[in-house]
């Protein structure tokens, strides 16, 4: 019995040690791999990778950046449905286990010990969390023993609730797509409240194995796990019987649906995505940023397909250069091998001609499947020559394409169009000139064609657009809009020039005497350079810098005078924006403001922003107006017909009467004309003229300059707001109106009157052609908008006969503006303090009298009005200086 019992004790003993050992082991392995796991603070801090998102001002998506496509949502957020069919397929038991099913826990060993081989593992919805979000992938025992721990460690940090939220967060679902919303997106093209039964119970299967039971990829593997969903819930009582078997039997209806991106801006997005990333590193594609940018989506929308019509425009006229590819089976190639490789681009479709009847074609898409294209779409495809020549025109279908000719095709309001991938470029760039906002930009015709942002990378020659600086310089150096310069041939010795230069107008003519409103609107290349060369270089260069264009990039010499420098249209709208909004330098930015994941702002522009009440009390401080009347030369106190006009629009010829022009110093009254062109007539108002009381802007600097893309100020998060940083005037109030008068006659009677179908009042603008055709330009405003458009090819070469930027370029910019401008009121740029309008002779630029046949209305800074024309004198005569000075 003794001997019994001491065997029992040294028994006991063994036991006890091992168990003391045993014990001790798993302590220190706990102590071991509990080091290693992450602490409470870390869990809590629990980030989802979430990309980068772009957006319009008014919050359309435009681009998303980063590998994980994921929609983290609120638990609220998600249907319960949802959350119970993802409980019945993984985790049954998830609101009774401390995190370890220990049941499933010791199902997984002993099929282990039987079988020798590794199966089910028993994994909780929080063991899955655990592994996700703090550990590898790798099956191995370490990392099984870690997941335990930290299941259980989550399950003391976190509440239920809490761990379902980040558990259909970031659980894989196939395609990219993290969590929930984003599968919804991915594979439904909904959200996640749009989906039946059927489609929450094929997401909720997914975690099982992804790639296994893809319903796109895989869908009759899909349809089983997804009915095994759906008998689990039915079993758990989340659905009834009806439905379920109604859910079971339904059909696959997940494909891979794309990014839905809600307004097309690809060169802005790629603008947005460069800032980002070299502002806040390589995690701005995980970290949850929101940018918003300035763009607004339907004028974005209206800029792209502007631009698109533009070019296939231009394409139409230029010939039709061949099918992109030839099947090499004919007519019976399959359209999937024709077409493989070709994406749609900017709206065009790939199509594989199948049969060529006389007046229509039959051809098939990726897509669309078999089409009809009419005749009547192709008559335009003449066979290209050169940028000059076309072939004859076709008589029928077959004269352009043949059975197995891979084409392009455009879907119209009038059906399927014939269409081919313009091998010309362009841009359109929009600015608000209160701010310098991009309201929209295109940078070419398809980015995923071209990533190449024409809008604010291609720096080419403005041609005559240029133009309206040289002007404006012009009027600042004494030059009036009535000044008389001469158009006729000149040879300059021009040191920037490897020889002589013999500029001509385009068109090759010369039209003698021209008064500076007609050289601008006709766009005289001649009067240009004449003026350019009195005004001095030095002097026209400092001026177009205020203009907050890069003068380093522009020549020294004369030719400067036609536009040839190099702009991008980004830089060349800004400074039409000076003119736009009466003479302040706005800076183009793109990004209006920058949000984190939890919505705090880390970033909000602060433009320079025009403010004219702001500059109206700085000069009312410093020196009150005098409140004397406007002086029109003349003979005192003499009564007769009304010579001067209230500041408006000039070119139109009136009549009045009653009007007492002013002598020394007393009260003027005008005579008000209505804008029109040359010839028209009016009826004189009694209206006083006031003085300007002297030149605004002394003292301010010049811009930086306008290449940028993002002109804003930095601004942290919880800062007390900034004061509003003020536009500087960098030129005179009333240059800046004199500019727009003129500029508005290129559109009423100039090289832009094809503007004249919007027909709108406000608008003001210029074309320009450069050298050989080789770019084509139109950039225009009124007080609200401007807008840049640029055509020409990205290897330079001429565009064509006749392709100048009236033919080219102005129909993008009039087929923007249409829409851009679609029912706002005319807004007209008012003329400033110390304008007036007074009635000139056109062929020397003297103020007339009403009885003075042809004379014209013009307008002038009150100090720089003409002599008086007593008596019709000879054209050589100007009254200050003759009509040969200002010939040179």
């Amino acid at each position: 019995m003794v001997e019994a019992m001491i065997r029992f004790a040294g028994l006991f003993g063994v036991f006890a040690v091992l168990a003391l050992l045993g014990a001790l082991g798993a302590g220190g392995l706990y102590l071991y791999l509990n080091r290693n796991l992450p602490s409470a603070e870390t869990l809590r801090d629990v980030r989802l990778q979430v990309p980068l998102r772009v957006f319009a001002r008014d919050g359309g998506l435009i681009a998303e950046f980063g590998e994980q496509r994921r929609t983290p949502l609120r638990l609220d957020q998600i249907p319960e449905r949802m959350l119970q069919a993802f409980i019945a397929g993984e985790d049954d038991r998830f609101h009774e286990h401390p995190g370890v099913d220990w049941e499933g826990l010791a199902r997984a060993v002993w099929h282990l010990l039987r079988t020798g081989e590794k199966g089910p593992g028993g994994s909780t919805i929080t063991m899955q969390v655990a592994r996700n979000y703090f550990l590898g992938r790798e099956k191995t025992y370490v990392r099984k023993l870690n997941e335990i721990l930290l299941a259980l460690k989550i399950e003391r940090e976190f509440t239920k609730d809490e761990i379902l939220e980040l558990y259909v967060n970031k659980i894989f679902l196939g395609q990219r797509a993290y969590g929930v919303g984003a599968a919804a997106r991915v594979y439904y093209g909904r959200s996640i409240r749009e989906l039946s039964l059927p489609q929450i119970a094929m997401i909720a299967g997914l975690p099982k194995a992804p790639s296994r039971f893809n319903p796109v990829a895989n869908p009759e593997r899909g349809t089983v796990r997804r009915n095994y969903v759906l008998r689990r819930m039915f079993e758990l009582g989340y659905v009834g019987e009806a439905e379920y078997a109604e859910a079971r039997t339904a059909p696959v209806t997940a494909r891979i649906h794309g990014l839905t991106v809600e307004v097309e801006a690809p060169y802005v997005a790629e603008m947005a995505r460069a800032y980002m990333e070299e502002r806040y590193g390589a995690e701005v594609y995980t970290a949850g940023y929101k940018v918003y940018t300035t763009l607004d989506s339907r004028l974005q929308h209206a800029a792209n397909a502007a631009l698109r019509h533009a070019l296939i425009g231009y394409d139409v006229r230029h010939g039709y250069r061949g099918p992109e590819r030839r099947a090499a089976a004919g007519g019976d190639a399959r359209p999937e091998e024709a077409l493989a490789g070709l994406p749609a681009v900017g709206g065009l479709l790939p199509a594989l001609v199948t049969s060529v009847g006389e007046k229509a074609v039959t051809a098939r898409t990726r897509d669309a499947g078999p089409i009809e294209i009419a005749f009547e779409s192709m008559e335009w495809a003449r066979p290209y020559i050169d940028e000059d020549r076309r072939g004859g025109k076709p008589a029928s279908a077959a004269d352009v394409v043949q059975a197995g000719d891979v084409i392009r095709v455009r879907l119209t309001e009038d059906g399927w169009s014939f269409s081919q991938l313009p091998e010309v470029e362009g841009a359109l760039v929009s600015l608000d000139p209160e701010d310098g906002a991009i309201v929209a930009l295109a940078g070419g015709f398809d980015f995923y064609r071209s990533k190449f942002n024409r809008a604010t990378q291609a720096r080419r020659q403005p041609g005559s657009s240029f133009k309206p600086f040289i002007y404006s310089a012009a009027l600042e150096h004494g030059y009036t809009p009535a000044s008389i310069i001469n158009d006729a041939p000149v040879v300059f010795e021009d040191p920037s020039l490897t020889s002589a230069w013999r500029p001509e107008n385009y068109g090759g003519k010369f039209f003698g005497p021209t008064r500076l409103r007609v050289a601008l609107y006709k766009s005289r290349n001649l009067v240009s350079i004449r003026l350019l060369r009195d005004i001095g270089i030095e002097f026209a260069i400092e001026h177009v810098a205020r203009f907050g264009i890069d003068v380093q990039r522009l020549p020294q010499g004369l030719s400067l005078a036609l536009g040839s420098g190099e702009l991008t249209p980004l830089e060349l709208a800004a400074g039409y924006s000076v003119l736009a909004n009466g003479g302040y330098a706005v800076e183009p930015y793109s990004i209006e403001r920058v949000l984190d994941r939890d919505d705090a702002e880390l970033f909000v522009a602060e433009p320079l922003t025009v403010c004219r009440e702001c500059e109206a009390a700085a000069a009312s401080a410093q020196a009150p107006t005098t409140g004397k009347g406007v002086e029109i030369p003349g003979e005192a106190g003499a009564a007769g017909n009304a010579d001067v006009a209230a500041p408006g629009n000039s070119g139109g010829a009136g009549a009045g009467a009653g009007v007492q022009p002013s002598g020394g110093g007393g009260t003027v009254v005008a005579a008000m004309e209505p804008p029109g062109g040359s010839g028209g007539t009016g009826t004189a108002v009694m209206e006083p003229l006031g003085d300007p009381g002297g030149t605004a802007g002394a003292g301010m600097t010049s811009p930086t300059g306008s290449g940028g893309t993002d002109g804003a100020a930095e601004a942290g998060a919880g800062e007390t707001p900034r004061a509003p940083r003020h536009a500087p005037r960098v030129i005179d109030a009333r240059n800046a109106w004199l500019m727009y008068s003129l500029m508005r006659d290129v559109i009423r009677v100039g090289t832009g009157r094809r503007a004249r179908v919007l027909e709108r009042g406000d608008l003001a603008g210029k074309t320009g052609t450069t050298n050989d055709l080789r770019d084509a330009w139109f950039s225009g405003f009124n007080a609200d908008l401007v807008a840049t458009a640029w055509v020409g090819f990205d290897r330079v070469r001429p565009l064509g006969r006749r392709e100048t930027g009236a033919r080219a370029a102005l129909p993008m910019w009039i087929e923007y503006m249409r829409e851009a401008l679609e029912g706002t009121p005319e807004r007209n740029i008012e003329p400033p303090e110390g304008v007036v309008t007074v009635r000139i002779d056109p062929a020397t630029g003297h103020v007339a009298g009403a009885s003075h046949e042809g004379t014209v209305f013009e307008s002038f800074r009150k100090e720089r009005v003409p002599a008086r024309l007593v008596e019709r004198a000879p054209r050589g005569d100007t009254g200050a200086g003759t009509v040969a000075e200002r010939l040179f």
